[in-house]
């Protein structure tokens, strides 16, 4: 594993009129780690995830991603940087094929003219070709090639989860973030997920940041652990550091993190 500093959040938060939902947010994660963040309901996780993608502007502090500050950019544009992120209620193109939700990343990429597209020229249909091509790999590595023709709301809940992991891995990030991978699996599921989830990040040497509520998923996998609570950093450290601090079993309402 790399020391190598791929994102460094410097006393990062946001305020919603008088609520500070996020204050002195810091977090430094090392290229190809593969790190959690957690917290109660309300602890500011999933805002902190949209602080880090350009959903949200920090009103506060400062953020790296791999040594450029990202402050203030759109999400497209993060996006292009490297970071993709998944949801915590899914967000697929329902409507869409599983291979057309999986193209879309590619089209979000691609350096196609508008006079190529809109003429239909021999490169417009190349790189057309090219995307397919790339998607329907995406599809077998997470077995989802066998519904590539499937309207992706008609995907079983667990599927539809890989194919939104599929898709954010198109768009060829050096980050991942999860957001809750694991909410509304069975055990079953939530294996699987966790061993998909070890797969991806070795075949594509990412690294990845995850949200997850799911203990036994967060302290089987990840190296190192934040917590959050009412949107402060409550503490840092590795799975057995984190499971032993008291603060952190406090904020869980006293109930003992597995």
């Amino acid at each position: 594993m790399s020391s190598e500093v791929l994102l460094d959040v410097q006393n990062a938060g946001i305020q919603f009129g008088g609520l500070k939902a996020v204050s002195g947010f810091n977090m430094k994660i090392n290229k190809g780690e593969l790190v959690g963040l957690i917290g109660p309901n309300g602890a500011g996780k999933t805002t902190s995830f949209n602080l880090l993608t350009g959903v949200y502007v920090p009103t506060e502090g400062n953020i790296f991603f791999d040594g450029k500050k990202i402050n203030g950019l759109p999400p497209f544009k993060v996006t292009r940087l490297g970071m993709s992120r998944t949801f915590q209620n899914i967000r697929l193109f329902d409507e869409l094929s599983v291979l057309d939700n999986v193209k879309v990343a590619y089209h979000s990429l691609a350096n196609d003219s508008v006079m190529s597209s809109v003429f239909r020229l021999p490169s417009y249909f190349k790189n057309e070709l090219e995307m397919e091509n790339k998607a329907m790999e995406f599809l077998k590595i997470f077995e989802l090639d066998k519904y590539k023709d499937e309207t992706a709301k008609n995907l079983p809940y667990g599927k539809q989860r890989r194919l939104e992991i599929a898709r954010a891995l198109a768009a060829n990030p050096h980050l991942l973030l999860l957001d809750e991978p694991a909410a509304g699996m069975n055990p079953f599921e939530t294996k699987e997920l966790m061993d998909l989830i070890a797969f991806i990040r070795k075949q594509f040497g990412l690294t990845i940041l995850l949200i997850e509520h799911d203990m036994n998923l967060v302290m089987g996998i990840c190296e190192r652990i934040y917590v959050l609570d009412h949107g402060v950093l409550l503490a840092e450290g590795s799975p057995e550091e984190i499971r032993n601090n008291p603060k952190v079993v406090e904020a869980y309402l006293g109930e003992e993190i597995v």
